[in-house]
């Protein structure tokens, strides 16, 4: 069996994907399959919700001996909700890989439905136990087969919408639920003054119409045509080593390996604000009214992650984003920790919510991109039991933690006592481990090596196209300079002493050096007047550049070549934006997107006053030199005020010198440069924080 390579899914996921991704979600739900899978959804997660109270509900009732009964009741309905996911997760990725998906979602549903309603028929609490067991189990199957199924159903670029769409409902149906079932228990209340049974059953109007809501979904996901790949080659092999394949998948390949690390700490960070929510907001002197705020907060936090971090962070590279949230939700966690306000906690709260959000919807995309459609099953359920065992873990653990721990006390004076509880400790400490999980993550699966993170987080936020990934060989130069400063001479000579020296040399220029940029420098350097207009003009020279740069210059470097160009960026934030007038903002944002963020490694600008530049011209001045004075000392300066911003990266030379000096000059600083990286290739680097492109 084939999987899906490291580096097909970096061309997938990277940061520079194939298409830009899309975050409406009214585009999204336009596509009529999503749209009927996403109503499934939003009827069955209802039904789970709305199931999971009235099961509760009715655990209690049917123990009236004592209120230790009844939680003891209410406790087993939960541990029978955890346990199929370590008998029945693994198999089922299995089902959802092997077998028609929709027939799978189909007779679940009806299978749930009917469990549902023999619960109050049958009225006693052993079978609510089993039915409960049975209900979960087949939970197990549903869901791999739906998430499975979502990258089937929309383009690549719209996947991360439909997962935030479908993670908001699926959390979101808890208060819907819990609205109806206080209505319906009004309902039944009312209806108990007529009907003995609504007295004895108080539950079962919920349930029934619990039933209903999958009915409803399984009608609906019954109309669906969902295509798959390779489902006849996965039907043809052995079931155990289809199970085996998937297992060895998420343990052998770093991606999913670290989604699933990472997916795992965010939960765990959350899960531990559930778990210790009651005996921390004691510790803050508050009660059941503070324990209701902060649960509340942490699901508020998880709405607004999955709706509106993907889309505020949409230029980041996902793997990024997903790293950096874990590290953030561990970090606020911390926080939490040693802060004494409730009102700050709940903010805080709120944030931690939002970022295990973000790392939740995130990590779904990522393994519906990465994960091949035949391995896609298995992968989901192994999530999702590793999902549920965390949470047991969490929840059972973090108690006994904070009980072993106690209250701490720190003096920092003599006069000063600061006391905290053991949830405050334990919460310090898991924050601290998901952090760590998090830059573990990060570490693992990192696709923007070399680049800058604060640098990708503000081209994110500013909108900016994202830099292309870092080449790590080769080394690029780029000459710069007024017309008539003599670069052609100098490249031609830097040239010759590379290629003595033993270098791969690429010479090229700027406009012109393509098929199409040939045709655009006529547009752009002829006499005729053509009405260009400045825009125009930045917009032709950043059209050459970006073929420029995937026709010669990346290709040239990618192999290990020296590639030096006569012009690059510098002359159009010169020409057009000193020049010209424009924004240099924009024409730095237009230069960023033509060339994806590739800069030189050392930019040499041959400074010579307009005046001596015109008189060394030897042909008829083009439509550029035949600018007016003031035109060329504006471009002068700001190719001065270039370099004087970035000092390393740029080396100025007095251009009135001889040629012979000027070259002595240049050979003396490129040497310089190269015995310097000599030991750590220095490619045409990525452009540093804080620059400018």
């Amino acid at each position: 069996m084939r999987f899906r390579g490291e580096s097909e899914a970096l061309t997938r996921v990277g940061n520079v994907p194939d298409q830009p991704l899309d975050h409406d979600v009214r585009g999204v739900l336009q596509i009529a399959p999503f749209r009927r899978l996403w109503i499934s959804l939003s009827f069955s997660s209802l039904g789970d919700w709305l199931g999971l109270l009235a099961i509760t509900a009715m655990a209690a009732e049917l123990t009236t001996d004592s209120s230790a009964d009844q939680n003891y009741a209410v406790a087993g309905v939960f541990i029978l909700r955890l346990i199929p996911a370590l008998l029945f997760a693994p198999i089922a990725g299995v089902v959802a890989d092997r077998l028609d998906r929709r027939m799978t979602m189909v007779v679940t549903d009806v299978l749930r439905a009917g469990l549902f309603v023999s619960i109050p028929i049958v009225g006693s609490l052993w079978w609510l136990l089993v039915a409960t067991f049975l209900i979960e189990a087949l939970s197990l199957f549903w869901i791999p087969a739906k998430e499975a199924t979502v990258p089937n159903l929309v383009p690549r670029e719209r996947l991360e919408a439909a997962n935030q769409i479908s993670l908001v409902t699926a959390y979101g149906s808890a208060p819907v639920a819990a609205g109806i079932f206080t209505v319906l228990s009004l309902i039944t209340a009312a209806l108990g003054a007529r009907f003995e049974f609504f007295v004895t059953h108080p539950a079962s109007l919920a349930l029934w119409l619990n039933a209903a809501t999958f009915l409803f979904a399984a009608a609906t996901i019954a109309t669906l045509e969902i295509p798959r790949d390779n489902v006849e080659r996965a039907k043809a092999e052995n079931p155990w080593r289809n199970l085996v394949e998937g297992w060895k998948f998420v343990a052998q390949t770093p991606v999913v390996r670290g989604l699933l690390i990472g997916m795992l700490g965010a939960f765990a960070a959350g899960g531990t604000v559930v778990g210790l929510a009651p005996t921390f907001v004691r510790g803050l002197g508050a009660g059941n009214p503070g324990y209701g705020l902060l649960f509340g907060a942490v699901f508020v936090g998880l709405a607004l992650g999955m709706l509106l971090g993907p889309r505020l962070l949409a230029g980041l590279s996902r793997r990024r984003l997903f790293a950096m949230s874990i590290v953030a939700a561990g970090l606020l966690l911390m926080v939490i920790a040693v802060i004494p306000e409730l009102p700050v906690v709940v903010l805080f709260t709120v944030a931690l919510g939002l970022a295990s959000g973000v790392a939740w919807v995130t990590g779904y995309t990522l393994i519906g991109l990465e994960v091949a459609d035949e391995l896609r099953g298995r992968t989901f359920a192994f999530v999702q039991s590793m999902v549920r065992l965390t949470l047991v873990a969490v929840l059972a653990a973090s108690p006994a933690l904070a009980g072993a721990v106690g209250r701490v006390d720190f003096h920092p004076t003599d006069d000063v006592t600061v006391a905290y509880s053991g949830a405050a400790v334990v919460f310090l400490g898991a924050g601290a481990v998901a952090a760590a999980v998090g830059f573990f993550s990060y570490r693992h699966m990192d696709d923007r090596k070399g680049i800058s993170l604060v640098r990708d987080v503000t081209s994110a936020l500013r909108r900016e196209t994202p830099l292309a990934d870092p080449i790590t060989s080769g080394f690029f130069l780029a000459f710069e300079g007024g017309d008539g400063a003599g670069k052609s001479t100098q490249v031609a000579r830097l040239a010759e002493w590379l290629t003595a020296r033993g270098h791969e040399v690429v010479v090229t220029r700027e406009p012109g050096a393509t098929a199409i940029g040939r045709r655009l420098r006529q547009m752009l350097l002829d006499t005729q007047d053509l009405g260009l207009s400045p825009r125009s003009e930045a917009l032709l020279y950043a059209a050459d550049r970006a073929q420029h740069v995937e026709e010669v210059i990346r290709p040239a470097l990618e192999r290990g070549a020296v590639v030096i160009t006569d012009r690059y960026v510098d002359s159009s934030i010169a020409y057009q934006a000193a020049g010209r007038a424009l924004s240099a903002s924009d024409i730095e944002r237009l230069s960023r997107f033509a060339t994806r963020g590739l800069m030189p490694t050392l930019t040499i600008v041959l400074d010579v006053p307009p005046e001596v530049a015109a008189e060394r011209r030897l042909l008829p001045p083009d439509r550029i030199e035949s600018e007016s004075m003031e035109f060329h000392h504006r471009v002068r300066q700001g190719f001065l005020d270039r370099a004087a911003r970035r000092p390393r990266a740029y080396f100025v030379v007095d251009a009135t010198k001889t040629p012979t000096e000027i070259t002595a000059a240049v050979l003396q600083r490129v040497a310089q440069l190269m015995d310097e990286s000599a030991g750590a290739q220095r490619p045409g680097s990525q452009q540093p924080e804080g620059s400018t492109p």
